[in-house]
């Protein structure tokens, strides 16, 4: 199957099943990658901004633990969504960036704002 349907193609198959060439399903990887209470907010954080330390990413996520926002960039950057770039300078430190990869998720988090100003007052 083409991976770039129009919408009605969509709507006409996703009852069906819609398979890659490989014969698993496009979407359940994708959510098992963003699944987590803070991946989705770590993104759009990254997407806000060009490159971004990890203090102020911290800072700007609400409730996040220094252990989870850790485990979390580790996971997206084995996903291949977040890059991850260190800095060997007194003081040392580390930047985070979204990849193309990640930068392809964009769209989807247009979607999910149109939704949301439609939806939530």
């Amino acid at each position: 199957m083409k991976y770039d349907i129009s919408y009605e193609e969509y709507m006409e198959k996703v009852k069906l099943g819609i398979l890659t060439e490989s014969g698993n399903c496009p979407v359940i990887p994708l959510l098992r990658m963003l699944q987590g209470k803070w991946k989705f907010e770590i993104i759009y954080e990254l997407c806000m901004k060009d490159a971004i330390r990890f203090g102020e990413l911290k800072k700007n996520i609400d409730g996040i633990t220094n252990t989870m926002l850790t485990s979390s960039l580790r996971e997206l950057e084995d996903d291949g969504l977040v890059s991850r770039k260190q800095f060997n300078e007194i003081p040392p430190h580390v930047e985070y960036s979204l990849t193309e990869k990640g930068k392809d998720l964009l769209p989807i988090f247009y979607a999910m704002t149109k939704w949301g100003f439609k939806y939530i007052p």
